[in-house]
């Protein structure tokens, strides 16, 4: 498993996030849709690239390297299935919502697995319908 700290975590879904909406990403992007100052988004962004997570192009367009989208791709997926998870069993969606944010990145990969087995086979539907 990687070993890196929530923060970057937080950012590498965040890129993923608004590629995915969006196609493309800056810095600005990013510090509006994680609310923290450009200053420490771009700090973020400088460590991030020296560690390999993620290239700034020249036009100042963020993109993630194959680990860092492998990161922002299974933190976004943890989020939504422990966000659907919770609101599935009666939390409101804005605690959800809170509470996957933090759960995203205690759960191991192995309990994630197995629960995300359950969810698909035993809920799917229900599931498909909180989207």
């Amino acid at each position: 498993m990687h070993q890196i700290h929530d923060s970057k975590e937080n950012y590498l879904e965040g890129i993923f996030v608004l590629q995915q909406e969006t196609g493309h990403v800056r810095s600005i992007d990013l510090a509006r849709h994680l609310n923290l100052s450009r200053a420490s988004v771009s700090n973020a962004v400088k460590k991030m690239e020296e560690e390999g997570y993620v290239v700034m192009e020249k036009d100042g367009e963020l993109r993630l390297t194959e680990k860092g989208a492998y990161i922002g791709q299974m933190i976004d997926e943890r989020h939504k299935t422990l966000k659907d998870l919770l609101m599935y069993v009666g939390v409101g969606e804005d605690l959800a919502e809170y509470d996957a944010c933090r759960m995203e990145h205690a759960i191991s990969k192995e309990t994630f697995k197995i629960l995300k087995d359950y969810l698909d086979k035993h809920v799917p539907e229900v599931l498909e319908n909180l989207e």
